[in-house]
């Protein structure tokens, strides 16, 4: 009767601690450590991996190991915290009135006007470059258009319009279409002729592009200033500080379930 029964109380015990193990494997605890927009799949695989790591015997173990889990998932929550934290900071670089740019070019002896924050945080390398080689190409057919202006070709006004940029000669429609009463005192109305053009194109168009160059030019220290801005370092210190407890209670549960397992492997050798 006694050794009938010992083979089903241990398949029942043994039963027990595969369904206790299987829950931990599972994350019971997660919704107590992952919050409602968070992926509790992760966060399972998490404490699968731990669990695969130290197999945990006994409840005192399996709760170590939940415990590292939960460490592990709160520092990772950290770092979220701290990139919302940066993305928190550059905002208060893109203010229509903020300093960032005039802080950027302060060095600079005549940095000229210069775009926004925006544009220059969002634009990458390879599209800043793309600018510029649209920028010259630009310039370039400009110089072509005031070459055509002051030669002696009876279609020299027509045959610039053609060798202008579109957006070029858009502009310069707006111009002729001007309501002559909202002109400076001093501005003379345009005149669709060889010297209109080329006076528009030498005092208006040429000075932008000028202007433009040192926008492109400026723009890697405005992206500077704005992520520099962006670092709240007394945010960051709490964080920081957090990320110390975190840290000093990993290392602790980490030395409490290491010394467990030696204790239990020396209590099976002796």
């Amino acid at each position: 009767m006694t050794t009938q029964t010992k083979p089903a109380l241990s398949a029942e015990i043994g039963g027990t601690e595969i369904t206790r193990f299987n829950a931990l494997r599972h994350g019971m605890l997660s919704r107590y450590t992952v919050l409602p927009w968070e992926d509790a799949d992760e966060y399972r695989a998490l404490v699968a991996a731990l669990v695969a790591e130290h197999a945990p015997q006994g409840p005192t173990e399996e709760h170590l190991v939940e415990e590292l889990a939960g460490v592990l998932w709160r520092k990772q929550r950290l770092r979220l915290a701290e990139a919302s934290a940066f993305r928190q900071g550059l905002e208060g670089t893109l203010t229509p009135y903020g300093g960032t740019v005039k802080a950027a070019l302060v060095h600079l002896v005549d940095p000229g006007e210069s775009e926004n924050v925006v544009e220059a945080i969002r634009q990458t390398e390879d599209e800043s470059v793309k600018e510029q080689a649209d920028l010259q190409e630009d310039e370039a057919m400009t110089g072509r258009a005031i070459d055509l202006l002051g030669s002696s070709r009876n279609d020299a006004y027509e045959a610039a319009l053609v060798v202008l940029r579109g957006d070029t000669r858009e502009w310069w429609a707006d111009v002729l279409a001007r309501d002559p009463d909202e002109l400076e005192e001093d501005e003379a109305p345009a005149t669709a002729d060889a010297d209109g053009l080329r006076r528009f194109l030498e005092t208006e168009v040429l000075p932008w592009f000028e202007t433009r160059k040192k926008e492109l030019a400026n723009r890697p220290l405005i992206r500077e200033q704005a992520f520099g801005e962006a670092l709240d370092a007394d945010k960051l210190e709490r964080l920081g500080r957090y990320e110390v407890h975190l840290d000093r209670k990993l290392e602790r549960m980490l030395a409490m379930l290491l010394r467990l397992k030696d204790l239990r492997q020396g209590a099976i050798e002796g």
